[in-house]
């Protein structure tokens, strides 16, 4: 897998991605406040970077350091992959990216609860529930989990 810093155009391509339901949650344009965070390059985080396989853009990830030793994932892979078996490796290779780019020994990142099939992709990578909250996003509160892996 190639990683760059995520250049416009690719955050205008990735904008556009739709997933199937229950999974539309995910789609960027699903909240106004998070789509304008990603679209707009001086408010996307200098920290989000394209994931290309075979010369393709096949997902994205943010790593954003929290302290020294802990960086907080987001993470999104292209519609047309998910539920293939694919994310395992895309998460693994992106905690190998952030180990060795950002001197990282401690991940976290949150998921919104009804989405279990992330979670145990998550948990078979070694992450574990820390704790269960509500997030306002697209519109309402939902329930989140907060998962970290040591």
């Amino acid at each position: 897998m190639e990683w760059i810093r995520m250049p416009q155009e690719d955050a205008e391509m990735i904008a556009t991605w739709k997933y199937p339901e229950p999974y539309s949650f995910y789609d960027m344009t699903a909240d106004e406040e998070d789509y304008e965070e990603f679209i707009h390059p001086e408010k996307r985080s200098e920290h989000t970077y394209s994931v290309y396989e075979d010369g393709k853009l096949i997902g994205f990830f943010t790593i954003i350091p929290t302290d020294s030793l802990t960086v907080d994932l987001g993470l999104g892979l292209r519609p047309d992959l998910t539920g293939k078996g694919y994310g395992r490796r895309f998460l693994e290779e992106g905690i190998e990216f952030a180990k060795f780019h950002y001197s990282t020994e401690k991940f976290t990142l949150s998921v919104a609860a009804f989405n279990k099939r992330a979670i145990e992709v998550y948990r078979r990578v070694g992450f574990r529930k820390i704790k269960v909250f509500m997030q306002s996003t697209n519109g309402s509160e939902y329930e989140f989990v907060k998962m970290v892996m040591p």
